[in-house]
């Protein structure tokens, strides 16, 4: 089995004096359109970093990991100094959690992008005094209701100086979406990773690039799951209309060359070839990174998928770890690069 590196890998953290982030599981499932029941499992294995998440890693031959805080995590408090406390807090006990684990754990901060200016000073200091390796943004920043902030917004131009600056790349994850939308009414089972997540982070996608935010810092990359929530399959569509009806925007370079240059997209919940095979058609190998969304899906799943997928070896080996190795700047030998012992199952 193929060594792995995984980039969508949750955790929670329970401990907010604050009540901020709850620590009611049934709440939290809710919240984000799953079953009570169905999450109970779940949420246990949020709580754990340690040695039963590197036993499912094993399953998987994952190597290293990628931590961050399930959604909605920071970016559902609107209260600046809460926000600005909490994402500090919350990246500490991160830090000191995989501190015992440094060969198998590595981290995504947490930032509080109510304050465009403090997540740009929270990113430089989990990157640079915790060895951060990037962050996690989860979605818009609100409640839920028509006041959400996006990133491609003018005040987050700080955040978006600081990932340039740094060479780290960000991580934006889904969330419900903002408002009261009327056509998910009356049913919650497609409020969340059944559906309309997708929409949500690939809608969120394209304003940033809409907006010319990667034009304005072209060396910042992002991240976004679930190989890339549907976008990769739309480009040529969403290229056309786009060039029709441009109402006031103008891009660069052609959308496809965002994909090409700026946004990879990885594995994570989304174990299909008919998927897998579209999404390199459209934007490349080089740009496809493995994950699992560890607790949410199962790696014993994920990793004999990818190891059995009908794709070159030199794609399979790229999406399983070189591409996480080149984003992410992690030393060859640190994971997998050295893979002479490597057992191949198909």
């Amino acid at each position: 089995m193929l060594p792995k590196i995984a980039l969508e890998e949750a955790f929670y953290y329970a401990h907010d004096a604050t009540g901020s982030l709850s620590d009611d599981p049934a709440y939290v499932a809710t919240s984000q359109g799953l079953e009570p029941d169905w999450f109970r499992p779940v949420w246990d294995r949020l709580l754990e970093i340690g040695p039963e998440r590197i036993a499912a890693m094993d399953t998987a031959n994952v190597r290293y990991s990628i931590l961050s805080h399930n959604a909605p995590g920071i970016q559902g408090i609107t209260d600046t100094a809460v926000a600005v406390s909490l994402a500090a807090e919350v990246n500490d006990y991160l830090a000191e959690s995989i501190s015992a684990y440094p060969d198998r754990f590595g981290a995504f901060a947490q930032l509080p992008t109510i304050d465009p200016a403090r997540a740009a000073s929270e990113l430089q200091r989990a990157v640079n005094q915790l060895g951060f390796r990037g962050a996690m943004i989860n979605g818009y920043t609100g409640l839920g209701d028509d006041k959400a902030i996006y990133l491609d917004e003018d005040i987050n131009e700080p955040l978006w100086s600081t990932l340039q600056e740094l060479k780290v790349p960000l991580y934006i994850h889904p969330r419900p979406m903002a408002g009261d939308v009327c056509a998910l009414r009356g049913h919650p089972e497609i409020v969340g990773a059944t559906w309309a997540f997708a929409p949500e982070t690939a809608t969120h996608l394209l304003r940033i690039i809409f907006s010319g935010v990667l034009d304005r810092f072209p060396d910042v990359q992002i991240i976004v799951g679930h190989l890339g929530e549907g976008l990769p399959a739309l480009l040529g569509r969403i290229q056309h209309y786009f060039n029709a009806n441009p109402f006031g925007h103008s891009l660069q370079r052609p959308l496809s060359e965002y994909f090409y240059s700026n946004i990879h997209i990885t594995t994570s919940g989304n174990f299909n070839d008919q998927a897998l095979i579209s999404a390199i058609l459209s934007v490349g190998a080089d740009n496809i990174l493995f994950s699992v969304d560890y607790p949410f899906a199962d790696p014993e799943v994920a990793g004999p998928w990818l190891d059995t997928a009908p794709i070159s070896e030199k794609d399979r080996r790229k999406i399983a770890y070189g591409n996480a190795e080149r984003l992410l700047g992690l030393p060859a030998s640190n994971v997998a690069s050295n893979n002479e012992n490597d057992t191949q199952s198909h």
